[in-house]
């Protein structure tokens, strides 16, 4: 079993236990019992498909999977949802934003066709193509690269009176984590790993960094982890009613998530936040826009990858200045292109 619920905005009102929905594990199952096996050399029927094909998907009706209400994923998403209906040429087309338990919950609903476009960090993008991580044991690879969104950055968040210097000082101390199966908890897991700490040696709430934050600022809470955007609008919300603190990672604890996964080091600039005196290390992953290999042709994904670069300078998002040619990229290794967005960055020169 794995829980749906990945990425910067995870929140766990809106994580998704995707065994109880009929998940991957279980779709894996079913394709592999089914009554009559495909003779030799034979692809097997796309079951629950109808015989539609891609360019038969119901353009009037496609979902984009984002994230939590109280994140950055959900109204990103639907500002990205916005300026693709208004400037694609495909007629018919609408595109609705969904909120959702994230990164993984959004590869999973597109592998079992309940989504056609879905947010996500790259890394368990990664995971799912092999069947690593939340996705171990279940190979999924029905999804390809739509583009680069933004990059999402690790933030300790602690009260600014606290004695908590370091992450291996959070030993015996109440931490939020991240929900359950989300990209912020296993980071943040790997990171309290770094610096000794397991489960047990600190108190931990698996909810998001929107739920955690009435914690931090009733002193609930003496830290939470949160796999955000640069800068986090929930963060400042926090500092304007809260005296807080980003926690800094030691050189060796950085190395150590490097060695370990596939995050990079990051440093936070002094001018970030009002209320950062210094410059803080930290970790970074890629967020990214998938696309379904099944419901999404060729054709249809090109417009909607031309109509998301040419337009995104329409969001007023913060995050949505580094939707560009520039990073267009960023985050794709690893992973399948979409001939849709490969079709546009060739014929728009982006290139790594």
């Amino acid at each position: 079993m794995f829980l749906a619920a990945c990425g910067g905005n995870d929140g766990g009102n809106n994580t998704t236990d995707v065994e109880n929905n009929g998940g991957a594990e279980d779709t894996t199952e079913n394709t592999e019992n089914t009554e009559e096996e495909p003779a030799d050399n034979e692809e097997p029927a796309d079951e629950g498909n109808d015989g539609d094909t891609a360019s038969d998907a119901d353009v009037g009706n496609l979902q984009l999977g984002t994230g939590s209400t109280g994140g950055t994923y959900y109204p990103l998403g639907q500002e990205i949802a916005t300026i693709v209906n208004n400037n694609i040429e495909v007629e018919g087309f609408d595109l609705s934003a969904v909120s959702s338990g994230a990164s993984v919950d959004n590869i999973v609903g597109i592998s079992q066709g309940e989504m056609d476009l879905g947010m996500s960090v790259h890394l368990p993008a990664q995971d799912a193509l092999t069947g690593a991580g939340d996705f171990e044991g279940v190979e999924i690879d029905n999804f390809g690269f739509m583009g680069h969104i933004y990059p999402e950055v690790m933030q300790i968040v602690i009260p600014a009176d606290s004695d908590i210097e370091t992450v291996a000082d959070l030993e015996g101390s109440s931490v939020a984590i991240g929900p359950p199966g989300s990209g912020t908890q296993a980071a943040a897991r790997l990171i309290l790993e770094a610096y000794g700490l397991e489960d047990g040696d600190y108190e931990a709430f698996e909810e998001g960094f929107g739920d955690a934050q009435g914690r931090i600022q009733d002193g609930q809470l003496d830290a939470s982890f949160g796999l955000l955007g640069l800068p986090a609008g929930g963060i400042d919300e926090l500092a304007a009613s809260a005296d807080i603190e980003l926690l800094s990672l030691t050189e060796e604890g950085i190395s150590y998530v490097e060695e370990n996964s596939g995050y990079e080091q990051l440093t936070i600039p002094s001018d970030s936040y009002d209320f950062m005196e210094e410059d803080v290390e930290a970790i970074t992953a890629y967020a990214v826009l998938l696309g379904s290999m099944d419901t999404i042709d060729e054709d249809l994904g090109y417009e909607i990858t031309k109509a998301m670069f040419e337009n995104a300078g329409d969001i007023a998002h913060p995050q949505g200045e580094q939707i560009n040619e520039e990073n267009a990229l960023n985050g794709s290794d690893g992973l399948p292109m979409h001939p849709g967005a490969e079709r546009y960055f060739e014929e728009a020169g982006i290139s790594e």
